[in-house]
């Protein structure tokens, strides 16, 4: 369980800095850059800050199935 605690917050942390850097970056191109390609950046950076939190929420709770199972499985043995 100390396992799947400490991959959550690490998975939170990363993903709420990663969606931060992604959203300045995106402010920087749409009110201060002429350059188009900085709010492309900008958004993709935001979609990869999702797609990681979403990767590391479903690792946290694939994890915590196969321990239930494993627990299950030694109790009713």
């Amino acid at each position: 369980m100390e396992s799947n605690v400490k991959m959550f917050h690490a998975t939170k942390y990363v993903g709420a800095t990663v969606l931060t850097i992604g959203i300045a970056i995106f402010l920087y191109g749409a009110f201060v850059s002429e350059y188009s390609t900085m709010m492309g950046i900008g958004i993709g950076t935001v979609m990869g800050a999702v797609f990681t939190f979403l990767i590391g929420m479903f690792l946290v709770a694939s994890e915590e199935m196969i321990n239930n199972s494993r627990k299950c499985k030694k109790e009713s043995a």
